[in-house]
């Protein structure tokens, strides 16, 4: 293989795991207008940036924010905890319930997305390792407007709509359409059948908001689809264009990741042969490990079983699945966060 085909490939692997990294925005429902200070970047299209392997385990904490216009604070509204995984050589997307029970260092007990609130990154780092024991300390987080942007330049994602889906859907995309700020967005679409299709900026974030169908885990598993979409239009690319295209997404992220964190990661992510993406959630919502309903003062919640971390942190440190966790087949030890 020549150098400069290594070079390319090299740089497919980039621009696939950056959109793994801001697909984040899928998770974003209502933000407006709030443009956080970003960490600018560039990519040559040489890429003769020097790289290096990633060891162990590295989890970035991906975020879409609940902010409205003027306001100081605003909530996370989604929670995604990315690990990249050199021991086991695989990428695990772990999604965080925004309505879990936590207690938040110096606030007391309440939602998970509340630690944003009262304080950014650092303080919902701290709480989900005080509550979970994962340690965190690199995030990308994306607001609502550069989500559908990013969409849209990636010319749309694939997804399988069902029927039950689509009236909701429907309802959602005149809000989406208003906030949505794509020069080329063209009239208003609505979606007219089921099945695989792909959909627009707006489109995904009517499909990714929606949830009064079935429940918020479900909506979860909507922002997994988008994330995963992204991935692979990513994949079928020209080479040719992603220089261009990794320039054109960067300014839309705020990260605390360098660029060249990011080729480190995405080098790491090269020798991962082939690609596997591995999917989790937490609480595990089983009727059994958890509970959710109004508690207290906190609204709806899910209240979860403490002993359950050990299902997240295996998955997430040692490769254990999620439903083949041995913990999980024995309920005599549940312990709810009360």
């Amino acid at each position: 293989m020549t150098q400069k085909n290594k070079k390319f490939k090299f740089a497919k692997v980039v621009i696939i795991l950056l959109a793994l990294l801001i697909a984040i925005p899928v998770f974003t429902f209502y933000s407006f207008y709030n443009k956080l200070n970003t960490t600018s970047a560039s990519v040559e299209d040489t890429y003769e940036s020097k790289y290096e392997k990633v060891d162990g385990i590295t989890n970035i904490l991906l975020l879409g924010t609940d902010g409205r216009e003027k306001e100081l604070a605003y909530r996370s509204d989604c929670m995604m905890i990315a690990t990249i995984d050199s021991n086991n050589k695989n990428i695990k997307l772990t999604s965080l319930a925004r309505d879990t029970y936590v207690d938040i260092p110096g606030k007391g007990k309440g939602k998970l997305n509340a630690a944003y609130f009262w304080g950014k990154e650092k303080l919902l780092f701290q709480t989900i390792e005080e509550n979970f024991e994962i340690k965190l300390d690199k995030f990308i987080q994306v607001d609502f407007d550069n989500l559908m942007n990013i969409v849209f330049i990636l010319g749309g994602v694939e997804v399988d709509i069902k029927e039950h889906e689509i009236d909701s859907i429907n309802e959602m995309i005149p809000g989406s359409y208003g906030q949505c700020t794509y020069s080329n967005k063209g009239d208003m679409k609505l979606l007219t059948s089921p099945g695989k299709q792909i959909i627009n900026g707006y489109q995904a974030i009517a499909y990714t908001r929606i949830r009064k169908v079935d429940s918020a885990i479900y909506r979860d598993e909507r922002q997994r689809e988008v994330m995963l979409s992204v991935i692979n239009t990513m994949k079928e690319n020209d080479f040719s264009e992603y220089p261009h295209l990794l320039n054109t997404l960067l300014p839309y992220v705020s990260t605390n990741l360098t660029p060249q964190d990011i080729i480190n990661i995405a080098f790491t992510a090269y020798n991962f042969k082939p690609l596997t993406i591995k999917q989790g959630q937490f609480p595990i919502i089983d009727n059994v490990h958890v509970k959710g309903g109004k508690y207290k003062n906190a609204g709806w919640v899910w209240l979860y079983d403490l002993n359950s971390r050990q299902v997240l942190q295996d998955f997430i440190n040692n490769d254990i699945d999620m439903d083949k966790h041995e913990y999980l087949k024995d309920n005599s030890n549940v312990q709810l966060n009360y």
